[in-house]
């Protein structure tokens, strides 16, 4: 193989899994547990991981307090903080945080990120979203969530804004000249100065160019408007196609689309999610798989779908199919998902709700090493994905079987690293640096 499988984590830090902190052996403090996640950062570095991804909400998840109070998802902590401290305990780990273009100004953002990429030597990421949680708004005085299309067309300004920032000074603009008294060369800082329709920012960022020239940028957005701005702006795309039908479809649109506008689609890394659940032999995976959804309580499932499609589906017939759902401000794409898979699966509201509820309507890859890895396999050979975010059943066994049992069978087959290729983020993601568009390149 040529190609090689790029594997991102989806770190919670529990799981993606309603029930996952029930499980028995998991650890339901993780969350709050920094020596756990210290411990599960380690192991994703043994496992020659490309990153630790940090999901991120600015409020409590909008579900009902029935299903709010089963959920591990209530509390987490901040990604910068979480993600500066296992900087310092890991050497080639990716570190890559979620933050909002919809609900943040683009100079924290830049500032943050430049830090993070310096503080780790060269491994943050910043995954840009547009915020789909309503309640945000809420707590950053508004009392609605902005419209969707209007947080897409600020989200591709601030990319520019930020991306501009991070480019305020030239890669040798600091000669630190003890000598002569001169810390940095004037002629090679550039004051942005942006006026646009939604940002207003004049610069320049008070931190040096990032390692990284830009920290990886990193999209999961699969509306149009999402697909879009992931041509035009993302490296790495967090994808949701649950099927190889699906996988290929997006990934031959998203890269067809960086042909039109002239980006090299090797430049993007798409990595669709992927929960993984590893047994002995096949039906021991789907029977550890069985015992994990049944420990997701019905008001779980039902509040969880209702949050995807964004409306209460708990007044339905929950033993009937699913009705038409009306437009709605949530994320599009992930409604007309589980709306195709209900119609697709016969499936009734009920039965919608319970897979929801258990690992929200992701890629599910359930067996052995062996099936797993073929599974993988035909996703990247057949042109579906770049590689996967791995998301684990519980914490840490979950990720300990995937790291000792299906990393060797990928390995085995050369579809995945032995060693890191670099010591960034982008040099293992096989990913250029970034040139600076005011200066001419210069010493990093």
């Amino acid at each position: 193989m040529t190609r090689k499988l790029r594997l991102g984590a989806f770190m919670r830090p529990i799981s993606i899994h309603t029930a996952a902190w029930r499980y028995p052996g998991a650890n339901p403090a993780a969350n709050f547990d920094l020596e756990a996640i210290v411990g599960y950062a380690r192991t994703l570095e043994r496992g020659r991981f490309d990153a630790f991804f940090m999901a991120d909400h600015l409020a409590v998840l909008n579900m009902p307090m029935e299903a709010l109070k089963r959920s591990a998802t209530v509390t987490s902590f901040e990604p910068f903080t979480l993600l500066s401290a296992l900087a310092m305990v890991t050497e080639r780990l990716g570190l890559i945080a979620t933050a909002s273009t919809t609900y943040n100004e683009p100079f924290h953002v830049a500032r943050r990120f430049a830090s993070l990429d310096h503080i780790s030597k060269g491994r943050a990421g910043w995954n840009l979203v547009t915020s789909g949680n309503p309640h945000e708004a809420m707590n950053f005085g508004r009392d609605e969530h902005v419209e969707h299309a209007t947080r897409y067309r600020r989200a591709r300004e601030f990319y520019d804004v930020v991306t501009g920032l991070w480019d305020s000074f030239a890669d040798d603009a600091f000669l630190r000249d003890v000598e002569n008294g001169v810390f940095f060369d004037p002629e090679k800082l550039h004051v942005l100065n942006h006026a646009g329709e939604h940002l207003k920012v004049r610069g320049p960022l008070n931190i040096a160019r990032p390692v990284q020239g830009w920290p990886v940028v990193v999209q999961a957005g699969a509306s149009e408007a999402g697909r879009q701005l992931a041509a035009e702006t993302a490296e790495v795309v967090f994808g949701s196609a649950n099927n190889l039908g699906d996988g290929q479809r997006f990934y031959a649109d998203v890269k067809g689309r960086m042909k039109a506008i002239g980006r090299d689609p090797d430049h993007l890394k798409i990595l669709p999610g992927a929960f993984i659940v590893v047994g002995d032999t096949v039906a021991a995976a789907k029977a550890k798989k069985r015992h994990l959804d049944s420990l997701v309580n019905p008001a779980s499932g039902i509040a969880s779908l209702s949050v995807q499609l964004g409306t209460d589906v708990s007044q339905f017939d929950l033993d009937g199919p699913l009705p038409p759902i009306p437009e709605t401000n949530a994320s599009k794409s992930a409604r007309q998902k589980l709306i195709d898979l209900a119609e697709r699966e016969q499936m009734t509201v009920r039965e919608l709700a319970q897979y929801v509820g258990g690992a929200y309507g992701t890629l599910e890859l359930i067996g052995t090493p062996g099936t797993i890895a073929d599974q993988m396999e035909e996703w990247l050979t057949t042109e579906a994905c770049d590689g996967f975010n791995v998301m684990f059943p519980y914490l840490p066994g979950g990720l300990d079987e995937v790291v000792d049992r299906v990393v060797p069978e990928l390995q085995r087959r050369g579809l995945f690293r032995t060693e890191y290729e670099g010591r960034t983020l982008r040099e293992n993601l096989g990913l250029p640096r970034p040139k600076n568009r005011f200066f001419e390149d210069g010493p990093a």
